[in-house]
């Protein structure tokens, strides 16, 4: 099983730089004084498509091949990863099919069809979804992106961490949050590598809890219906992204429903910007493990900010 290395990451990112946003890391007086320590936000609701993912999806749509890119590409996605791979499609005269489960947030729903993807719903299970997308597979012979099981995905993902890196010095945590484990798998990759001394943690729903339990037992534990407002941290581990969250993470911590929201809240109001409840996970964490990170200068990546707002949870 093939690794991703720092240099792997650098040329995801001389890749992708002319498609993607350098997104701002903000800071916030008073989010640094509530939780004691010095708090720098790696603001990736700016990106384009409102998340992370559409690094990863781009750097993977820009390392195909000519013959792949014919055949286009499938994947399937809650959301974010849809409509990133939907977008990247597009920008490069690809044909895009995107498997989403049926009770998806609208929002992520219309973006991907905003995008110009082919749509075909499942039953919200892993299950429903792999067989979905073999289905396609089949039938068309598209490329599969995996949304985190895909090595050229990792390495974009571990871009964000490496622009965190270029305007925050030394941080003692950088902290991202865990559904499949690609943003934490690259950024801990990118961290590590640069910092050797500084601490990783991975942000995860107490109600979506299997990579906290994964990496305490050593045994990859699925995710079995998970229920949590962080939408976009339902699905399990890979085989690839825990052998890298264990190589490189120092914890997994989980955070209670009502303290994601509290903090989505905080966000909101004290920053003065929009993200998603899977982005809230990683200030939770703070907030119930006040003794771990007091004084300490944290990275947080700030996973995406599409959220539904017919639809919030206050």
């Amino acid at each position: 099983m093939k690794l991703p290395t720092l240099s792997d990451i650098r040329a995801a990112h001389s890749r992708i730089v002319p498609f993607i946003h350098r997104t701002p890391v903000l800071s916030s007086g008073q989010l640094n004084r509530i939780f004691g320590c010095e708090l720098f936000f790696k603001c990736e609701n700016f990106q384009k498509v409102g998340a992370f993912k559409f690094r990863g999806a781009s750097n993977a749509v820009l390392a195909l091949s000519i013959d792949e890119k014919k055949r286009g590409v499938v994947t399937h996605s809650s959301g974010n990863h849809a409509a990133a791979l939907a977008l990247a499609a597009r920008m490069n005269g690809i044909r895009a099919q995107i498997v989403m489960p049926e009770n998806a947030p609208d929002v992520k729903k219309n973006a991907v069809a905003g995008y110009g993807a082919e749509i075909t719903f499942c039953q919200p299970t892993q299950k429903a979804r792999e067989e979905t997308t073999m289905r396609i597979m089949e039938k068309t012979g598209a490329i599969l992106v995996h949304p985190y099981d895909n090595f050229n995905v990792i390495c974009g993902q571990g871009t964000a961490a490496l622009e965190l890196l270029d305007e925050m010095s030394e941080p003692d945590i950088v902290i991202a949050p865990v559904g499949g484990g690609g943003l934490l798998s690259g950024t801990a990759t990118c961290v590590r590598s640069i910092y050797s001394d500084t601490i990783v943690i991975g942000a995860e729903p107490l109600n979506a809890s299997d990579a906290f339990r994964s990496f305490r037992s050593g045994i990859l534990e699925p995710s079995v219906n998970p229920i949590t407002i962080a939408d976009g941290l339902l699905t399990s581990l890979s085989e690839l992204t825990f052998a890298i969250i264990r190589n490189n993470v120092s914890d997994i911590i989980t955070a209670k429903e009502e303290s994601i929201v509290e903090c989505m809240m905080l966000i909101w109001e004290r920053m003065k910007i929009i993200v998603e409840p899977s982005s809230a996970t990683v200030l939770a964490i703070i907030k119930e493990n006040p003794g771990i990170f007091a004084k300490k200068r944290i990275g947080l990546i700030i996973s995406g900010g599409n959220v539904d707002l017919r639809k919030l949870p206050f």
